[in-house]
Order: C-alpha cells, then structure tokens, then sequence
C-alpha cells in the first residue's frame, strides 16, 4: 500500500486545545445517575452514595466539563424538586424517556460528584427553556451561585450548602429545533427567548459563559438557517452554539461509518460559516465558539423501541450500547476531528459518562469496566493538551457510498507546553496495514517515547462483564524517529497515539 505522509511545523498551528474539549456528560436518563454514578449500598459506595470504582474510572477517563442533567430531561426538568432534604424530594414522571424520576440525586449531589472528581471537573448546567423561561433560569442561578444573603441562597445554605456552586458555563436548553423536545420551539421564538435568558443571566453576573441551542444535527431541515436565526438575537450575548452529532453503521454501511468524522468536520466547518456569516452582517469583531456538547457513536436505530415500551419505571436499561474494536477506531476519529478545530471548538462532551452509549459500564452491586471507547478518549485527555499542529495528510482513499473518496489516514497532532509532540492516527483500513511517515520541521523530539495502539483481529472485540479488559492498548514494533523524521506502520483498523520527546 501506498505510505500516509504529512509533515509538521511549529509556524503552522491551528490553535490551543480548551481543556473543556474533554468534557462529558450525565443525564437523568437509564442507569446513568442510578446505579451509575450514585448507588448508595454499593460495595465502594462513599457516605454520600457515590461509587468509588465508578468515581476511578471517571478520573482516569480524565473528564473536565461535565453537562447537567439533560439532554432531553432537561425540558421537563425542575430544578427545585432536586434540592432540599431527599425524603421531602418529589417524584415526577420524565416524558422524554418514559420513566419516573425520583430526584434523589439532585444539584446538590451533582456538585458534589464533581468535586470529588477533582478540580479540573467543571459543571456545565443546562436550563429548561422548553416548559419553563427566564425566571427559572435566574432562580436556579441565584440559588446555585449567589454568595449569600437572598432568600434563595440562604435556603441553598439551609439545604447544606453553604458555598456557592460556581457555575460559570450555562446552556440555554437543549435541542430546541427537535419536534422530540418537550416545548420545542421555531428558531425565531426560542431566540427572543434564549436572548431574554441571557440578558437577564449577565445581569446578575456579566462574566457567564452561555451556550446556545444550534441544530440537533446536520441533517435537520432547517439545519444552518436555524443557526442564522438564533444567532441575529444572541449574537452579542452568548459565547457559543452548540452542535450534536451521533454516528452508526446504517444498512451495514461501515465504510461510510468509518469515515464518519468526515461528516463531524464538515459540521463543525458548516457551522462556523454560519456564525461567521452573522458576525459579518451584523459588523460583529466578536467570533463565536462552538460547544459540541453531544458526540459519540451511538445505534441509535434501536432505541425508538426501546423507550416506546416502557412504563414509568426507575432507571432502566436504556442505550446501553456494547462497543466493538471498531467503534473505538470511530470515536477516536471524532476525537480527532474536533483537536483539529480546536481554534473554534472549544467545549465538547462525550455523551454519556456511565451505562448510557457510554465509555464506563456499571452492574448493580457489582462491578465497573472500561468500554473500548474509554481508551482513545483517556489517551487524549492525557496527552491532547497544548497547541494543534496543521496537520495536511497526503494519504491513499477509499471510496464510501456517503463520503465520496476517504483518506485512509486521519490524524493530528499536538504540542505539549515541555515540547514534547503527540501524534494521533486512525487507519480506517479493515484489512491492511498503513505506512505512516511524518516530516518534524523545526520541532523539538528526537526519539519515540511510545506507540500505542487500539486494535484487534478481531473487529466487533469487545470489553463486557465476562471478559472487562478483553480489549486493551498495545505497543507497537519499529516506530522509529531519525533524522527528523518519523515512520511507523499503522495496524490495520486501528488507533494510534504515537509520543515524542
């Protein structure tokens, strides 16, 4: 096969990754939060119901914006019900996902959490602007972050909290062009009322950061002329607009699938026109930052049957999707594909975090486990951090029936702060090796520190109860750096996190 080739330069970058890339996500959905995150009587179980081997994984995952509650919840959500003594805590029927929400786990227990992850775990929270407004919206916030004084920070303070909660990064609803969303709403009317929202939040702190509702995905009718409509009433009050995108195979389509990331970066590329677009129209200098604050593979196909038949129950098993070998090469080309943006992408969270299209799994009363998914994501945590190198790949393709011709390779790479570069690689062959070689003009290393790789002969191997560890990183052979130059082979259907120093 024909070698995969780019080069990189320090006087080419496309900017600095925002921690918050790494973020994820916890909605009241499933096993998410029960038997998830929180399980009081869990073997691992701390006095406040989280568990401990779940709470690991969350570390070692290396999470850092962590979205709340919802997701569609959101739109039904009352953030009230959530606070104060647990036994006085209402049950509510969820009308997004047919179950009963008993809000024993609330905002309290959610700061929490996030605390005990460590202080690189930022909240992002979510209103509910679908069945609720702007005067929500400012109660929720003067009870979660005024110092004291008011009536609904001292009950927050009665509740146990006597310190504010701090959040500083608020999205204003969620999914609100989706006939789905309860409350869903033209463009138009959720913009006055998302422009109202923030008017009203800055007056009560100019400094939040808010994330306005974009498109549910590319594919929606209305896709880029919502975005345009939002934009022209919030332009000047919000930081950023959303984006989400899910991938699966479709009609056993999985070279389409593959290059899915393809798809996500012309999303991201689409959207930042369309602000751009605005910004220009409205004589703007202000430049709009995109939160992707949903992604992940996710077989979504099954799940309309899946919630249909459910009848209010607690917590079920909902989106509890099993993730091959070959779903972790995609999602690591999604990691890719947003590094890549990082000059516009700046907030980003893997939905979800626990049991629900997840890369940590959890039985009640028993164990944790890493989905082949946690890896790449954990990789790029640890080593994604610095400055994106412009990476221009001249690779051979592929052809796919959504795409057109795919590079086989994708890639990035990044610059740590020390000097030190991280090469990430997919090679979206399934059945051959790729030759890589990488020109380092002007940078630093001189010798390959480690060249891990996600891969197996097997491509739908997967991590499950019976077998948690069946899928693991390993080092490859004769990646070698000489000379300034770089040259590995990437196994087929593979992810690569090549270090050098």
């Amino acid at each position: 096969m024909r070698t995969a080739r780019f080069t990189l330069d320090p006087a080419f970058t496309v900017g600095e990754v925002d921690p918050r890339l790494f973020g994820s996500f916890v909605e009241h959905l499933g096993r998410c939060v029960y038997t998830g995150v929180f399980e009081p009587g869990h073997p691992t179980a701390d006095a406040d119901g989280i568990r401990g081997d779940v709470l690991a994984l969350v570390r070692e995952l290396g999470v850092t914006a962590v979205r709340y509650p919802g997701g569609n919840f959101v739109s039904g959500y009352r953030w009230e019900d959530s606070v104060g003594p647990v036994e006085d805590r209402p049950r509510r029927l969820d009308l997004a996902w047919r179950s009963t929400e008993t809000n024993r786990f609330g905002l309290s227990e959610f700061i929490s959490f996030l605390r005990k992850i460590g202080p690189q775990a930022e909240p992002m929270m979510a209103l509910n602007l679908g069945t609720r407004g702007v005067a929500e919206a400012l109660q929720l916030q003067e009870y979660a972050n005024h110092p004291g004084g008011t009536a609904l920070s001292d009950l927050r303070a009665v509740h146990g909290d006597k310190a504010p909660f701090g959040i500083r990064l608020w999205c204003l609803g969620n999914e609100m062009d989706g006939p789905w969303q309860t409350g869903h709403k033209t463009a138009e009317e959720y913009g006055r009322l998302a422009a109202e929202t923030a008017r009203a939040m800055r007056q009560m702190d100019p400094g939040v950061q808010l994330v306005a509702c974009g498109s549910s995905g590319r594919s929606m009718p209305t896709f880029a002329a919502w975005e345009a409509a939002v934009l022209q009433e919030t332009y000047d009050l919000v930081d950023h607009i959303s984006l989400h995108a899910y991938y699966e195979p479709l009609d056993g389509d999985v070279d389409s699938f593959l290059a899915s990331a393809v798809d996500m970066e012309t999303f991201i590329e689409d959207v930042v026109a369309t602000c751009d677009h605005v910004g220009a129209r409205l004589k703007s200098p202000k430049k709009i930052s995109l939160s992707f604050d949903e992604w992940n593979v996710w077989y979504m196909s099954r799940t309309e049957e899946q919630v249909s038949a459910l009848d209010w129950p607690e917590a079920p098993r909902l989106l509890e999707d099993s993730y091959s070998v070959m779903d972790a090469v995609v999602l690591g080309s999604l990691l890719i594909a947003l590094l890549r943006h990082a000059d516009r992408v700046t907030v980003a969270c893997l939905a979800q975090l626990v049991n629900v299209i997840a890369p940590i799994m959890t039985e009640p009363g028993g164990p944790a486990w890493r989905q082949t998914t946690f890896h790449p994501f954990a990789q790029a945590s640890r080593y994604g951090r610095g400055e994106v190198l412009d990476v221009r790949v001249d690779s051979p393709t592929y052809g796919t029936q959504k795409y057109g011709e795919a590079d086989l390779l994708h890639a990035t790479a990044v610059r740590a702060e020390d000097g030190t570069v991280t090469v990430f690689a997919v090679n979206r062959s399934r059945t051959e090796p790729l030759p890589l070689e990488v020109a380092l003009n002007g940078l630093g290393p001189a010798s390959v520190v480690e060249h891990s790789v996600l891969a197996d002969a097997d491509p739908d191997a997967r991590n499950t109860l019976a077998e948690p560890d069946r899928v693991t990183p390993h080092a490859a052979e004769g990646t070698a750096l000489e000379g300034g130059r770089l040259t590995a082979v990437l196994e087929p259907l593979s992810w690569n996190v090549i270090r050098l120093a």
